[in-house]
């Protein structure tokens, strides 16, 4: 057990003891961190809550095969433990040591990419990030920036810039010390956290076993796997979380599992793991992740945290219905399975057990001639909350007879659920536009939604008849159509 933390920050090993250094709380932000160093002010607070991309820093991490992995990622959201064996990138580290500017700086300077200048730390971290890896598409561009707001300079300057860098992409002082900065990550021993202040406790395991123990030793503490749901608790509600588990340090629940019927998810792999893996099996699941927060957010939150929520609008939930997964639930007594219905049980309720966690989800492949989507209804694409999500899946016969129907829907109730007197109306019969018209006020009459900013109740309710059509027009053959 440790209560210190080990990551390089500015090319020097940085060792924070929480028991010792009064003056950080387990709870304190990267950003508040951050911001608390006289060297650090040019990673701004804008929003605190993940939407602004005003805060992004990219963490270094050692890789399986001898190089560091790259990831931007939002400091708002992220707990200072989290940064343990890892290298923090911020804004003021991009300058070489020759003083020459990084080329992502050059490219944003010659492009005229700042105006008032506030969110151009951020933006130049996520094209320092885009700069790091592989992408080179527009697609590419738009995702690592979708997470970045700038409201002076307008877009198309900063994609400039971002076009310019995937043109004229050169070596960075960053990969010439790679090696070093890898060795030096490699040393930071990976051990279990135990950190107990006067107002926290904050555990942070590095294996199942340690985690299941403290589970059963403390029922009652929070359980976070990326902490982006979780964080806004203390950014804007300033509430004092008095005990934590954090599961994130636990690699074998980073791990993805294959077989001939289904794919295993680990419950701490992170939704863009899931999401640049996910789309010859599940293209679904790709989609409902491609509008899913942004890449800032999907680099930190998990697939376990996400359904662990159990929120009423949480995107995955539907998605994961229609494919019938399963949730894996383990004690230090048992492993049992159930499936994501049955999981989430009433408004940020689920049906796991005081000694519980979650560490999988377990999504069979669907058979041939089975169609599953996800729709997510909102004011926009990106960086969204939904305002009505649905997942759907249908099996049809030759005779166009559906002989299997899921209709999974977010936003309608307080929890995520199946319109299941919907579903028996429409099975065993001809998958027509007249059917599904028929059964329209059937469906809205399962649900009962709220009114709130997003949508009155009746919007909502006209919103899922309408995705149901959609759904239809999308899956119908030429002649019923």
């Amino acid at each position: 057990m440790s209560s210190s933390i080990s990551f390089i920050l500015d090319n020097h090993l940085t060792t924070i003891d929480f028991e010792r250094e009064k003056k950080y709380a387990p709870t304190t932000t990267v950003l508040q961190f951050l911001r608390s160093l006289a060297n650090h002010k040019g990673t701004k607070e804008g929003c605190a809550e993940g939407d602004c991309g005003a805060c992004t820093i990219v963490l270094a991490s050692p890789g399986n095969d001898g190089r560091l992995r790259y990831h931007s990622l939002d400091s708002c959201l992220m707990f200072l433990p989290m940064l343990h064996g890892k290298q923090v990138i911020t804004v003021e580290n991009l300058r070489a040591p020759d003083g020459n500017l990084h080329p992502v700086q050059t490219a944003m300077l010659n492009a005229y990419g700042s105006q008032c200048g506030f969110c151009t730390p951020g933006v130049v971290m996520s094209l320092f990030a885009l700069y790091k890896n592989t992408g080179r598409q527009r697609a590419d561009i738009e995702e690592f920036l979708t997470g970045n707001l700038c409201r002076c300079t307008g877009y198309q300057p900063i994609l400039d810039a971002a076009f310019q860098i995937c043109r004229e992409k050169t070596t960075d002082h960053f990969y010439v010390q790679e090696s070093a900065v890898y060795q030096l990550l490699s040393q930071i021993k990976k051990t279990n956290l135990f950190i107990q202040t006067d107002e926290c406790l904050y555990a942070r395991p590095v294996s199942l076993q340690e985690a299941l123990r403290l589970k059963h030793k403390f029922p009652g503490a929070l359980i976070i796997n990326g902490a982006t749901d979780v964080a806004l608790r203390v950014t804007k509600k300033f509430e004092k979380l008095n005990q934590i588990i954090d599961l994130s340090g636990i690699e074998a629940l980073k791990k993805i599992k294959s077989s001939a019927d289904s794919v295993i998810y680990g419950a701490g792999v992170s939704l863009q793991d899931i999401k640049s893996t996910a789309g010859d099996r599940f293209p679904a699941l790709q989609a409902m992740l491609s509008v899913f927060g942004s890449l800032q957010i999907r680099n930190l939150a998990t697939l376990g945290g996400n359904l662990a929520t159990a929120s009423p609008i949480g995107d995955s939930a539907p998605v994961l219905i229609a494919y019938d997964a399963q949730v894996v639930l383990q004690s230090m007594k048992r492993t049992r399975s159930i499936s994501v219905t049955d999981f989430i049980t009433g408004y940020r309720q689920t049906a796991a057990r005081d000694d519980e966690l979650i560490t999988a989800v377990k999504i069979p492949l669907p058979e041939d001639h089975t169609k599953v989507v996800f729709y997510k209804f909102s004011k926009r694409k990106d960086l969204d909350i939904s305002t009505v999500s649905a997942g759907f899946r249908l099996v049809t016969d030759p005779q166009g007879i559906a002989r299997e129907i899921r209709l999974a829907f977010g936003g309608l109730a307080e929890k995520t659920m199946r319109a299941v007197k919907t579903e028996q109306a429409l099975t065993g019969k001809k998958w027509t536009y007249d059917t599904i018209e028929k059964n329209l006020s059937l469906l809205t009459s399962e649900f009962h939604p709220i009114s709130d900013a997003r949508a009155s109740a009746e919007g909502r309710r006209l919103a899922a008849g309408n995705l149901l059509l959609k759904f239809w027009h999308e899956t119908a053959t030429e002649s019923e159509a």
